[in-house]
């Protein structure tokens, strides 16, 4: 029974931190041998985003989503390597899931890198960061 009592715990605390809205970032192994970093949270006012980092051929590749389940929501976003700003612009949810992706290969920089990306429509804000 001990087992069962563990995983009722986990998912306890799972949902919680769903509710709230905290990111978290996982390391994963990515294609090609480097170790791919996603974190996933909530919009603060409905909708979800998703940070995706992993490295490719000395240089990062970075993915940015947001899904709302609307089709034709118009957000501004942007991306930032350790501050310094590597994508800028709009983007508009598509069918057929209300959603959108922002894809930039960027430089590695030395040591250790912030990404962050950020979406606003009007008051509903997706913002997250991961580190690689």
């Amino acid at each position: 029974m001990k087992p069962i009592r563990q995983l009722s715990v986990s998912l306890g605390l799972a949902a919680v931190t769903a509710v709230a809205g905290t990111a978290v970032a996982l390391p994963a192994m990515a294609s090609g041998g480097g170790t791919e970093v996603i974190a996933r949270g909530t919009c603060t006012q409905g909708g979800a985003w998703k940070l995706k980092a992993k490295p490719d051929n000395g240089r990062l590749e970075v993915e940015f989503e947001v899904d709302t389940n609307r089709v034709g929501q118009v957000w501004s976003v942007a991306l930032r390597d350790d501050g310094v700003l590597v994508f800028s612009g709009s983007r508009t949810t598509l069918a057929p899931s209300g959603s959108f992706e922002v894809r930039r290969l960027i430089t590695n920089r030395t040591g250790p890198d912030v990404i962050t990306g950020r979406a606003v429509r009007g008051t509903n804000v997706c913002s997250g960061k991961v580190t690689i």
